[in-house]
């Protein structure tokens, strides 16, 4: 009996051992600036755009680096995209996205979030969410660009934001691509046997934030997302309010909107063709 107890006390306090490691180890397993570097690799004039370096300036005085890419010609589509990208690199990654949405004829607006890419500050949620601010005051403010002429697209962790920031603000519309549905529901999917509810840092909480839009939602998800299951982004579908559109995407995480091709540049310009209509 004294053995089973022994056992069973180096059993628990192993156990929250694990746990407490994991609530410290959280901002190096979810934040990844420096994969694959924070270095500019590359600009938009390197695919032949003309764009725009902007330095914003947040609430909490970080400055963020971002670009706006201005449409070349006048098209069917009078949008811009404000572009909040995933958890890993920085606005130099995600030039393929870029000339997607410049070839559908709208403007692009991307930052890096702080402490990404050319960007000051220290990593936080709180701090992200001031970010997304900073973007939206930019396009509305100094450019002055009508909140019906912006839609807010995010990937992946930047789809949780993109969705904080449309529940704050009424923009044209929303695209949630490759995202989850909480940090919470991911935890306890890679980590079923821990409280994650409890021990969890961070929220990043997509269908609260999901519920409370008002205005068109597209998600987009891969069925053979290899990091963020399909389920989540049927979940973060369900709970969004109407009108609402699912776009079935193929290939891994991070190149399923390559792999996808026709059919998703098809997806996303049958979406935002029919808000402009209705505009």
């Amino acid at each position: 009996m004294e053995w089973l107890l022994r056992t069973s006390v180096i059993s628990i306090i192993a156990y929250i051992a694990f746990c407490t490691m994991i609530y410290f180890m959280q901002p190096g397993m979810i934040f990844y600036p420096d994969i694959p570097g924070r270095e500019l690799v590359s600009t938009p004039d390197s695919i032949g755009l003309n764009y725009q370096d902007v330095e914003l300036a947040t609430e909490d005085n970080i400055k963020l680096h971002s670009w706006f890419i201005a449409a070349n010609t006048p098209s069917p589509i009078q949008k811009t995209i404000l572009f909040f990208h995933g958890n890993a690199g920085n606005i130099s990654h995600r030039l393929d996205s870029i000339n997607i949405f410049h070839k559908l004829g709208m403007n692009v607006f991307i930052i890096d979030y702080r402490g990404y890419g050319q960007s000051t500050g220290r990593i936080a949620e709180a701090g992200i969410y001031l970010d997304a601010k900073a973007a939206w005051l930019y396009l509305t403010k100094q450019r002055g660009i009508k909140p019906n002429n912006i839609i807010i697209f995010g990937r992946s962790l930047g789809g949780s934001v993109a969705a904080w920031l449309a529940s704050q603000h009424t923009p044209a519309a929303l695209i949630v691509e490759s995202s989850f549905s909480s940090v919470a529901s991911m935890g306890k999917r890679i980590y079923p046997y821990l409280p994650v509810s409890l021990i969890s840092r961070y929220n990043f909480n997509t269908k609260k934030y999901i519920k409370a839009i008002h205005c068109p939602v597209l998600v987009a998800h891969s069925f053979n997302d290899n990091i963020i299951p399909y389920e989540e982004g049927q979940d973060i579908y369900n709970t969004a309010p109407y009108p609402k559109q699912f776009l079935k995407m193929q290939g891994g995480h991070n190149d399923g909107f390559l792999v996808s091709g026709k059919e998703y540049v098809s997806g996303l310009e049958s979406f935002i063709l029919e808000i402009n209509n209705k505009d």
